[in-house]
């Protein structure tokens, strides 16, 4: 008879989850056992990329109609209950995401339905399941994670199917949550605690490693159900007894008169015996009853899967304390051998001192005896720098302490840096956003329109812009969702960008508003801009910039980077300024895919920043202009490329684009790509580190200025090393162009000489 299995649980408890943690966590065990035999028990994990309570809400969205119209539908079997129960999840989803602000392919799903012995698992977008079984963590497979939801294709995931034993145990949980732990973590948990310890473990290490937001887990272990009764054993009926049947009515033999007073005799002489032993019986049982009495112990039963669980911990315990044994007597019996004799001394060079030796020997060579190879020397310098900073990692390795590797590797990275032309500047708070927002959340920022000196910014969690005056550091709101301009409401802001003397507000409904400032504190106004075509903006717009045409009339071309069309929409102005009446026409020479595009920047060239590099494009057609990045991959390999913005005419002047990998602004030459220096923030408290928007100035006389926005501030930074950076002022200097940073968010607008540009891109 096959074993009935049991499902014990682990998932972290509500009050103890992140407060900004968005994922849900389902678990539909039917009570119906015709439910339970023909459905199964449904393990659901829905996780977010972003946090938030909009995201939480959408993720329980998910969940229950998984829930709901898989249990619902009884026209297939698991396999295709499921995979339909997720695509109508993925509808509601659709139907829901302009209210609740869900990006597209944001949200992952890892459900699992249990029936029996048959274990069925689906995985899609950032969901993630692993099975633990024998000691070994198995990857379930994970084709679906191209169709985060809401992602409206209609391909269907794949589900895997697969037998549950005793003792097996699978995860549910999120792709970044594993990778913030790490597999090896996650399996030693799953291996060593219960469930419910498993994951309330896992969950301190996610928090204790900065994890912030999809934190879901959900553990379940397969388990024997324990026997709670013990049947009777059958015992035949005696044809005596009055229950065995008919009577039989075989004629009566001549020994039957003998026969039957023996049998009388026979019960006669029974029931007396039976009469006599219940006599006594119920003597010695009145006298028990006065006797003092202990109450009866609790049998328990254990499981099968326990008992072998308790004998393999006792065997493992047994050969760890012999092998603790076997230690000590090696480890006694090599000290009283070994030891040295009288005035012997025996001195062992480990692998982490020769390393450490080696590290010392290079940097005397490079900075030893008044010298210094980085000025003299500067192609030995950097040979032996790096060699030195292989040997410091292998004697970190080696066990080597950090108070004797700290002073070397801060020489070795100053030496390196002074190779590499890194610099070293500050950074000044110009605004704070959480003086007029209890909990700020920045999106986006534009120089003013036509070199005006101020910011503007989208603040998401009151949808609104707000224009920073940079010289009086004061903020307000200009435009928020929910304004009325004639009949037609704005929705929350997404994008900017600077074109003449408007600022262009893109919200999230498609819906693209002109903002056009007045004075310098803050008034202006607000109009729609009328877009021509039959094509429709998605919500998976790349970025959106503009091109200066004609300064005086203040015309300009609009450009959409729209990766739906593969194509860089271009619109046309009308000549009265009234919008972009014209239909668009498609800019590149051949459609190609524009999802990886992170920034658009225009200015007579246009340059697409991605993923892997900067690309400029001339007229259509791609050019072979590229980036030289910096040769210091031995300190920061890892290079992620996000956001850029230019200082100069076409094809003059520098690049300054932002390297989220290493928290880093590297500067390249506009005309070439050519790697020119890089600036990092000095001081533990200042970092690159979560640059949501940025702008550079140029200043006549003096070193760019960088103005960039993190969670909660507008900050500024000079482009020179510290050792001689002034603390830079919030306002532009005299001497800074009006419109030195082409158009395009969030560069600012493009210099455009009076009358008539030069053909537009």
């Amino acid at each position: 008879m096959a074993v009935r299995l049991h499902m014990r649980l682990g998932v972290v408890g509500e009050q103890e989850r992140l407060a900004s943690a968005p994922d849900s966590v389902l678990v539909s065990e039917p009570t119906v056992g015709a439910t339970a035999r023909s459905k199964g028990g449904l393990y659901l994990v829905a996780a977010a990329s972003e946090g938030g309570p909009r995201m939480r809400e959408a993720t329980a969205l998910v969940a229950e109609t998984v829930q709901r119209q898989y249990y619902y539908d009884e026209s297939a079997g698991i396999a295709v209950c499921l995979k339909k129960a997720i695509r109508a999840a993925d509808q509601r989803l659709r139907h829901q995401r302009e209210r609740l602000g869900v990006p597209l392919r944001s949200i992952g799903v890892a459900a699992a339905v249990v029936r029996g012995h048959e274990l069925y698992v689906t995985t899609v977008g950032e969901g993630a399941a692993f099975l633990l079984r024998q000691a070994r963590l198995l990857t379930l497979p994970d084709e679906g994670r191209e169709m985060a939801l809401p992602y409206g294709g209609d391909a269907l995931p794949d589900v895997w199917w697969g037998e549950l034993s005793v003792g097996d145990t699978l995860v549910l949980t999120s792709r970044s949550t594993v990778e913030t732990i790490g597999s090896d973590e996650l399996k030693s948990a799953i291996v060593t605690l219960h469930p419910q310890s498993a994951a309330e473990h896992l969950h301190h290490l996610y928090v204790a490693a900065g994890g912030e937001t999809s934190d879901a887990l959900l553990v379940i272990e397969a388990t024997e159900v324990s026997a709670t009764t013990a049947g009777h054993a059958l015992v035949p009926v005696k044809p005596a007894e009055p229950l065995a049947g008919v009577p039989d009515r075989s004629p009566i033999p001549l020994a039957e008169p003998l026969s039957g007073g023996v049998e009388a005799l026979s019960t006669a002489g029974r029931q007396a015996r039976q009469r006599a032993g219940g006599a006594i019986a119920r003597f010695f049982g009145a006298i028990q009853e006065r006797l003092p009495r202990r109450g009866a112990g609790i049998r328990r039963v254990t499981a099968l899967a326990d008992r072998r669980e308790s004998e393999r911990r006792l065997a493992v315990a047994a050969i760890a304390l012999l092998g603790v044994v076997v230690v000590l007597a090696v480890g006694a019996w090599w000290i009283g051998g070994q030891g040295p004799g009288p005035g012997e001394q025996i001195h062992q060079v480990t692998e982490g001192e020769k390393a450490l030796a080696e590290v010392k020997q290079r940097v005397d060579q490079v900075f030893g005896g008044g010298a210094d190879l980085v000025e003299s020397d500067p192609n030995r310098a950097r040979r032996l720098l790096r060699e030195a900073y292989e040997w410091l990692t292998k004697a970190a390795t080696a066990g080597v302490s950090e108070g004797k590797l700290v002073l070397l590797r801060q020489q070795i990275v100053a030496g390196l840096d002074r190779l590499y032309e890194v610099r070293h500047t500050g950074a000044t708070t110009v605004f704070r956003f959480d003086t007029v927002v209890e909990t700020p959340d920045l999106g986006d920022v534009v120089r003013g329109p036509l070199g005006e000196q101020a910011a503007y910014v989208i603040e998401r969690s009151t949808k609104a812009v707000y224009r920073v005056d940079l010289p009086t550091r004061e903020a307000v709101a200009i435009v928020a969702a929910g304004t009325k301009v004639g009949d037609r409401t704005v929705d929350e802001p997404w994008m900017l960008a600077t074109g003449g003397p408007d600022l262009l507000v893109l919200d999230r409904a498609g819906a693209l508003w002109r903002w056009r400032p007045a004075d310098t504190k803050g008034e202006g106004t607000l109009s729609a801009v009328l877009v021509g075509g039959d094509i429709s903006w998605g919500d998976d717009i790349g970025d959106v910039g503009t091109y200066l045409r004609n300064a005086e009339q203040g015309l300009y071309n609009l450009y959409i980077v729209d990766p739906s069309s593969r194509q860089i929409l271009r619109y046309t102005p009308a000549l009265d300024g009234s919008g972009f009446q014209a239909g668009p026409s498609d800019y590149l020479a051949a459609p190609r895919d524009l999802d990886g595009v992170r920034q658009i920047l225009i200015d007579g060239d246009i340059y697409l920043l991605e993923g892997d590099g900067l690309a400029r494009y001339e007229g259509g057609q791609k050019t072979d202009f590229g980036l030289s990045m910096p040769e210091d991959t031995d300190l920061r390999p890892e290079i992620d490329l996000r956001l850029f913005d230019a200082v100069g005419e076409r094809r003059q002047g520098s690049l300054f684009v932002w390297d989220t990998g290493n928290d880093r602004i590297i500067r390249f030459a506009r005309a070439t790509g050519d790697y020119v220096e890089q600036f990092t923030l000095q001081g533990p408290a200042q970092s690159f580190t979560d640059v949501r928007g940025l702008f550079a100035v140029p200043r006549a006389d003096a070193a760019p200025l960088l103005y960039w926005i993190d969670r909660d501030s507008l900050l500024v930074s000079v482009l020179e090393d510290a050792g001689t950076t002034a603390s830079p002022s919030p306002g532009l200097s005299p001497g800074a162009s009006p419109g030195g940073s082409p158009s395009g968010s969030p560069g600012a607008a493009s210099p455009t000489p009076s009358g008539d540009a030069s053909p537009a891109p």
